[in-house]
């Protein structure tokens, strides 16, 4: 059998994806809390942000173009907590919200969240709480989720 692909697990675009990952990561530069833990690791924001954009397509268009170990990678950094990730999750849905269909940001984001949550439970624990909050809680309170749901 050759020639079977399989169907994209949230059907965005290529671009789509790029725009996203290049939006997110100028705004991540400019955040506080962030910007200093990427700058301490990435010199070549390029190739940084063109290996991501292959994780998206990974993860989201199911292409074989990813091979990298995020896990391995946020362990081994030294400087990246648990508590980063709700403000990774927070740029990166604001910049979904404002690059996507609500159908499709909420899609993305939904698997972004999962991402976060196994990435942030695979590093040291700070003060017992739970690193990132649970994704229904979050979109169930934004304006228009319901309609973006379908309800």
């Amino acid at each position: 059998m050759t020639g079977l692909t399989m169907p994209p697990r949230i059907p965005v675009t290529e671009a789509q994806i790029d725009r996203v990952v290049s939006v997110f990561y100028t705004r991540v530069r400019r955040d506080p809390a962030l910007g200093p833990v990427f700058a301490a690791h990435v010199a070549d924001w390029k190739t940084h942000e063109e290996k991501i954009s292959r994780f998206w397509r990974n993860a989201l268009l199911l292409q074989r173009c990813y091979d990298g170990n995020p896990m391995q990678v946020h362990k081994a950094s030294g400087n990246v907590r648990p508590d980063h990730f709700p403000i990774w999750l927070s740029l990166f849905d604001a910049v979904l919200e404002q690059e996507l269909p609500p159908q499709l940001a909420q899609a993305w984001s939904a698997l972004a969240h999962r991402i976060g949550r196994g990435l942030s439970y695979g590093l040291p624990q700070q003060d017992g709480k739970p690193p990132v909050p649970y994704l229904g809680e979050e979109w169930s309170k934004k304006p228009g989720a319901a309609k973006a749901a379908g309800a």
